[in-house]
């Protein structure tokens, strides 16, 4: 069962940050200040799914290392400090400035640059957590391992 929970727990993060990003780029271009407002105000209810998500994908995959700290396993490992740093010090925090400015209609400087910083911040985390998944892919053994 940990074996399901484990990849279905990984995607979540990847889905839901991916979301998060493709819906405030798409609202910043394209869409009025009111729609990036509800964009902004609903982006934090989606850390309901979020963290939970990466609480159990990281807690699973300790588990399921049992104290290997070797090759693939150790790339993701070392991963995983960038990408909760990431998401606690940058992420939510400014998704919950950007909704708070954004509710307020203060699409200011302020605004703008916090939003350049949070999206490169989560392009980062989806960058990490991808390679993340690729590697346990490569672990179960479904993507061929590349030659040193």
């Amino acid at each position: 069962m940990i074996r399901l929970i484990h990849p279905v727990a990984g995607a979540l993060p990847v889905a839901t940050i991916g979301t998060f990003w493709l819906s405030t780029v798409l609202s910043e271009l394209f869409a009025s200040h009111a729609t990036v407002a509800a964009v902004k105000g609903t982006i934090p209810w989606g850390f309901l799914l979020l963290i939970p998500a990466l609480a159990t994908t990281g807690g699973i995959g300790i588990s399921m290392a049992k104290g290997r700290r070797a090759g693939l396993i150790g790339t993701k490992f070392k991963r995983m400090p960038f990408i909760a740093g990431n998401d606690i010090l940058i992420l939510i925090p400014s998704a919950l400035f950007l909704a708070s400015k954004a509710q307020a209609a203060e699409f200011d400087v302020t605004f703008y640059a916090v939003q350049v910083l949070e999206l490169v911040a989560g392009a980062t985390n989806i960058t990490l957590l991808a390679l993340n998944m690729r590697d346990g892919l490569k672990m179960r053994g479904r993507l061929r391992r590349t030659p040193v």
